[in-house]
């Protein structure tokens, strides 16, 4: 794996290659293995180690990125003139902020090491064995699995011609399982940068229980539920409003908080903040330009706090009309690698739970007359300001009746804002590192919500 100390060298060498006023390089990559299994048999075993370097030349107000996946001196010429030759053709943006400062970029955030030796030396022999408990599972029960075991590790590094020079690395592994039973199925998923911290039994047993529990569906008749919803089908569903925490978002007036920061928009007990450095986050504690991130508090007691910002459009914002919308301004910690015409996000997600947490079972106890739902699927946005999605439930949706699961049932079709839906949480479970299928792992609650809007039953 590329170190520190070469990926400075490599900057080096580019430096002298470049005639550029400013000059920028991002190094993203590293080692990624897998092995995949269907038909309770291991179908594939892949590894593949693979680097990038992105070079970005900057001319005045023009500048242009160039990338390349070899090292050598004559392949880091050709991509410094490349990215040369490109950005000397671009027009000049006005909005273009100079390149970072050391200053500006401010000191490392101090998030906590997610490198582990044990990942990231992790062998195709450990991961078949992995593999073979969950599918002794399956054979067990007479079931069909499928899924992956997957590990590896990656760096990112961003240096630049004004003194900025950041590095990180990180390991991640990753474990998903299907059990299917003839016209039923279940499913678990769960990630960490430390392997040992997953626990593949668990997985396997529980997405099993769930095919076996949902045989033979039962129709129940669409309409508002009580739903309970599992972390995976939080995620996947919240995921949909935070590309609209972003000061571009609202300067181009496409963010459904615009007119809302400072209101309350969602009930008094969700509250959400962006934290890079939360022990069950990941990633790196700078953003696209090597600005430090910051720990932002995006909703408090379902009002609507701030949004994020990289450095260019926080400048805009400054001198926009939105200044007094949005409150105090500055660069976060959030943007992506410029060029883009993305702005920012907040991508380190965490749900503060704050008194009584209840546990999906204890949910499902309290629970008269209601669905339960593992996760969702083929999410769509409908309305785009009262954020309205509509997707499916998947791999595993029982009927909640007096307190008991008591069927598996036919999948539902539902159209519900999210808006709607946390104004009306009645309880949450403790937050965990989950993951889903329609977003990014975040760090989220089981939720038990009222008048769930499904619209439709599907025919499986």
């Amino acid at each position: 794996m590329l170190n520190r100390e070469r990926a400075q060298d490599i900057f080096d060498k580019l430096k002298k290659y470049s005639t550029a006023d400013d000059l920028e390089m991002l190094i993203g990559g590293g080692k990624n293995t897998l092995t995949r299994f269907a038909n309770n048999t291991i179908t594939q075993n892949v590894a593949e180690i693979n680097y990038e370097i992105s070079v970005r030349s900057v001319f005045g107000g023009r500048t242009a990125r160039a990338t390349t996946n070899k090292f050598d001196d004559e392949s880091l010429i050709r991509v410094v003139q490349a990215s040369e030759a490109l950005a000397r053709v671009q027009e000049e943006d006005p909005d273009l902020p100079a390149m970072c400062t050391p200053q500006e970029a401010g000191l490392d955030g101090g998030a906590p090491s997610r490198h582990f030796d044990e990942t990231a030396k992790l062998s195709p022999q450990q991961r078949a064995e992995v593999v073979g408990r969950m599918v002794d599972v399956a054979v067990r029960a007479k079931l069909t699995a499928a899924g992956v075991c997957a590990d590896g590790e990656h760096l990112s590094a961003l240096f630049n011609s004004r003194g900025v020079a950041r590095f990180y690395k990180q390991t991640h592994s990753e474990l998903s399982i299907t059990m299917l039973a003839g016209n039923s199925s279940g499913w678990q998923k769960a990630n960490s940068p430390q392997f040992s911290r997953l626990d593949p039994m668990m997985l396997a047993e529980t997405a099993a229980k769930k095919a076996s529990d949902s045989a033979d569906p039962k129709e129940v008749p669409a309409g508002k539920y009580t739903v309970i919803l599992e972390p995976a089908a939080v995620l996947d569903l919240v995921g949909f409003m935070f590309w609209d925490f972003g000061g571009l978002a609202l300067l181009d007036q496409r963010s459904f908080l615009n007119n809302r920061i400072g209101k309350k928009v969602f009930g008094e007990n969700i509250t959400v903040y962006d934290d890079v450095y939360h022990p069950l986050q990941t990633g790196a504690d700078w953003d696209g330009e090597g600005v430090r991130r910051e720990r932002i508090e995006l909703i408090r007691d379902g009002v609507v706090k701030r949004v994020v910002h990289a450095r260019g459009t926080a400048r805009r914002i400054g001198l926009s009309e939105f200044k007094e919308q949005v409150g105090e301004v500055r660069p976060t910690g959030h943007g992506f690698p410029l060029p883009n015409d993305l702005g920012e996000m907040p991508m380190n997600i965490v749900f503060e739970v704050s008194g009584e947490t209840k546990s999906v079972e204890q949910m499902v106890a309290d629970t008269e007359r209601g669905i339960l739902v593992t996760r969702l699927w083929y999410i769509r946005e409908v309305e785009p300001y009262e954020k309205l999605l509509t997707g499916m439930t998947r791999d595993g949706t029982f009927l909640v009746e007096n307190g008991k699961v008591t069927a598996g049932i036919l999948n539902f079709r539902f159209n519900e804002s999210l808006l709607h839906m946390l104004s009306n949480v009645e309880a949450m479970g403790p937050a965990v590192r989950a993951s889903g299928e329609e977003s990014f792992d975040m760090v989220v609650p089981a939720m038990k919500i009222k008048d769930f809007n499904f619209t439709e039953v599907t025919k499986f």
